[in-house]
């Protein structure tokens, strides 16, 4: 194939027109922050229409309240009263927080679904942070304020947030992250739960496996073997009715009424026998002082982060805590067949009613109870199966997962978040520090190059070392790919060529020169194309240093031969004054042994010696 002919065939890459730098600026922001183009239903809108869809995208309960039916609120009535089953006995200290929020969120929240209530991984924080400064049994007042202040400055965080659309910031917290930091939260919820169990009074602030051990069994001797059996009898309870409910899902109710039968059944026992009088610690003492309960950390996006910031912002005026969307109190919300928000307002109405008429019935429910209903919760959310899922497809992650669950059993909360954060982002900076790089070949009958590796029936193409790159390339990895070409190329590299580069690529590579200095003819549209072209270029090369080896080793052996004209000139002169041809191949006998030359060129030399007139 001729270089012409091939050059018809090629088809070039096309360096995409340039944009002026500030509409690309727009382009690249609306790209990043509005990749769902939120307000497309706004274009070519007339001013009134803007303004109303405006409010329901602000306001979704404005979008779907007119169309709110009577059997839509008896679905949400029963979740509704469901859900408010599990938010007062989970959280009687603090279940007033099942009660604003809920409220904020029914209007501002787009999920149909999601239960409101407190969780357990920031409860941690907040009371690890904020007890290292204050007592709560030496200054309750100012220690409560510390709570709620946080919690308003946490609500002007997630608003604010999600109205600059900087929700995909906690897309650089992996799942194997998320994993290990959640269990190791709820193993220290759990360890902490001891108390209530065990009927312990005095009892070690401290978060980490080390401090709280030490604190339980240093008291093994106020150990109270009543509140421990009791304790342990509601734990398999819940553990029991939550198993069953999973195999059944039919049979959701019974895990959802679970602790709040828990809760009566120990309130009238605890009445009867009058079982504060024989170490079992009752509610009443310790109104407050809990603020462990998590079912599940959840990733927001930006809209949902507005209505979680105003939620608490608003909540933290009205004495609520920290509030958020735990896992199983929704999952329990869907599966009682909730339509709306409104399962929300029903549970805010019903914790309400709660706290103004029926909270004299909670005076005698058992902390041992309590805590076994926070224990059983945080179980569920040591999430072994998924560590395994993660050791059997990637080693890297499980050893995050397990860094960031150690950091915070042995550690404590903030060094386990500090962990789990440096272990996401050092896995950021691995992927695109040192990408993957892998050497193709090709496929047999096919024009198809892939990975050697992946696929051993892929061959290598003689001459060409075709690299294939898994990340940008930019400073950070520059040097790394140049030692990894350095080790997977056996030659030095003669030619350079490019296949298939972006659009991004290819502006920077026009505008830098650097089409210039390797030529458009280098830069081809499919590895195909690049291959076929760099294969043509070989055999080019290869012919011109075969013709030039050829003429070399004429002119050798020309030389050679009129040397050795003169070694037989005696003995041509003995034959007269031309030498019969007949005497050709002997004589290129003995120059081969004479004078080493290669047998192979032999028949060049024939062919010279043929074209010769004379010999003298």
């Amino acid at each position: 194939m001729g270089n012409a002919d091939y050059e018809i065939q090629q088809q070039r890459v096309e360096v995409p027109p340039s944009k002026p730098f500030f509409k690309n600026l727009k382009s690249s922001l609306k790209e990043t922050l509005f990749p769902d183009d939120p307000f497309k239903q706004f274009n070519n809108q007339p001013f009134s229409k803007k303004f109303v869809l405006g409010l329901q995208y602000f306001v979704p309960i404005l979008e779907w309240a007119p169309r709110y039916t009577f059997q839509f609120f008896k679905a949400d009535f029963v979740a509704g009263i469901t859900i408010s089953s599990l938010a007062v006995p989970q959280g009687i200290s603090y279940a007033d927080s099942s009660f604003v929020p809920p409220l904020i969120y029914a209007m501002l929240g787009s999920s149909r679904d999601l239960a409101v209530g407190t969780v357990a991984v920031p409860s941690l924080l907040i009371a690890s942070m904020i007890g290292k400064e204050v007592n709560p049994h030496q200054n309750l007042n100012l220690y409560v304020q510390l709570v709620l202040t946080a919690t308003f400055i946490a609500g002007i965080f997630q608003a604010s947030l999600g109205l600059l659309r900087l929700g995909f910031i906690v897309d650089f917290v992996s799942q194997a992250t998320i994993v290990g930091f959640i269990g190791g939260a709820a193993t220290v919820v759990c360890l902490q739960q001891l108390k209530g169990i065990l009927g312990l009074v005095h009892f070690t602030h401290a978060a980490d496996l080390v401090s709280v051990m030490r604190s339980v069994i240093g008291q093994m001797h106020m150990w109270r073997w009543e509140s421990g059996v009791l304790g342990c009898c509601f734990l398999f309870f819940l553990l029991v009715t939550r198993y069953f409910s999973r195999r059944k899902p039919i049979f959701f109710w019974i895990n959802a009424l679970a602790p709040l039968t828990s809760v009566i059944l120990a309130s009238v026992l605890v009445y009867f026998t009058h079982a504060e009088k024989h170490g079992v610690e009752i509610e009443g003492i310790a109104v407050g002082r809990s603020f462990a309960i998590l079912k599940n950390y959840q990733i927001d996006g930006n809209k949902e982060m507005i209505a979680f910031g105003m939620m608490n912002i608003a909540g933290s005026c009205t004495s609520c805590y920290l509030t958020t969307g735990p896992f199983s109190r929704t999952a329990v919300n869907f599966n009682a067949g909730c339509k709306t928000a409104v399962s929300n307002i029903v549970m805010a109405t019903a914790v309400m009613i709660t706290l103004l008429f029926l909270t004299p019935l909670f005076h005698y429910t058992p902390l041992l109870v309590l805590s076994a209903i926070i224990m059983a919760a945080m179980i569920s959310l040591i999430d072994y199966e998924e560590a395994i899922h993660l050791w059997k497809v990637d080693k890297f992650d499980f050893v995050v997962c397990i860094a960031a669950y150690i950091g915070v059993v042995f550690g404590s909360v903030e060094s386990g978040l500090v962990i789990a954060v440096a272990m996401s982002l050092l896995r950021l900076l691995l992927f695109v520090a040192r990408p993957r790089t892998c050497v193709m070949g090709s496929i047999a009958n096919s024009m198809t190059y892939r990975s050697i590796e992946q696929y051993p029936n892929a061959s290598i193409v003689p001459g060409i070392l075709i690299l294939h790159i898994n990340a940008p390339v930019y400073f950070a990895n520059a040097s790394y790919l140049r030692e990894r070409y350095i080790k997977l190329s056996p030659t030095d590299v003669k030619l350079l060529v490019l296949a298939n580069p972006g659009s991004e690529v290819m502006k920077k590579l026009d505008k830098s020169k650097f089409i210039d200095t390797i030529g458009q003819d280098c830069i081809y549209l499919t590895v195909g194309e690049a291959v076929k072209a760099c294969n043509f270029i070989l055999q080019t090369c290869k012919a011109k240093a075969k013709s030039n080896d050829i003429e070399a080793a004429d002119n050798n052996m020309t030389m050679v031969y009129l040397e050795s004209l003169k070694q037989l000139k005696p003995y041509a002169s003995s034959q007269g004054d031309k030498m019969d041809i007949q005497f050709i191949p002997f004589i290129l006998l003995w120059l081969a042994e004479k004078k080493k030359i290669n047998k192979r060129n032999l028949e060049a030399i024939v062919s010279r010696l043929l074209k010769a007139s004379s010999y003298s």
